[in-house]
């Protein structure tokens, strides 16, 4: 059987828990590397965007070629995982207040929507990934209002999308890296490891 590959993820290491994300990451087996400019993600398999502050992360982004840079990385199918301000980057539309954003995933986020971070919270819900609820770590977390069609809703807290993914773009409302549970970053080990069957197309729908 032919060796398999090891798949090298790049965390943006500009704010947020990117250490933890690598922790987890390398305890599953995948190399990971801190991503700060566009030379750093050549030779990735996926890419997570932390969590942190959504519009210093953007202005860091633009200024730096790396907005581009990712937009290019997810057409030619590269795998992305947003977490909590990461998600709001990824979202077609922000609000509260609105933003510019990377404009890679259809749906419309509500920024700091569960509360103040004094008010932040460890809750669980459902999900398609496993049989048992999913332990969520929320910090100020954004809401998904709006999931556009194509966006497959993983995981659920409150009765709004917590969890999302639509082809090669996946995107958390919650910090999947502050708990013991591996669980998503498996799934998007997978998703990166593999490749996705659809590069993402803007925030075009391929259904």
């Amino acid at each position: 059987m032919p060796e398999r590959k090891e798949v090298k993820i790049g965390i943006l290491a500009v704010q947020g828990d990117f250490g933890a994300h690598a922790a987890m990451l390398e305890q599953l087996g995948a190399k990971t590397a801190e991503v700060r400019t566009p030379a750093d993600l050549e030779d990735c398999d996926g890419l997570i965007l932390p969590g942190g502050e959504s519009t210093t992360q953007l202005k860091f982004l633009q200024e730096e070629g790396l907005a581009d840079k990712i937009v290019k990385f997810a057409k030619r199918g590269g795998a992305i995982f947003g977490t909590c301000a990461g998600a709001i980057l990824l979202a077609k539309d922000v609000k509260h207040p609105q933003q510019d954003s990377l404009n890679l995933m259809d749906m419309t986020v509500v920024r700091n929507a569960y509360g103040r971070q004094i008010a932040s919270d460890v809750v669980s819900g459902p999900t398609t990934l496993k049989n048992e609820p999913l332990e969520m770590v929320f910090i100020r977390g954004p809401v998904i209002e709006r999931a556009g069609p194509g966006v497959k809703v993983l995981a659920k807290y409150a009765g709004k999308p917590a969890l999302v993914q639509r082809e090669n773009i996946m995107a958390a409302t919650f910090h999947p890296e502050l708990t013991d549970d591996t669980t998503v970053h498996e799934y998007f080990l997978r998703l990166a490891g593999t490749g996705a069957k659809q590069p993402a197309n803007g925030v075009k729908s391929s259904s």
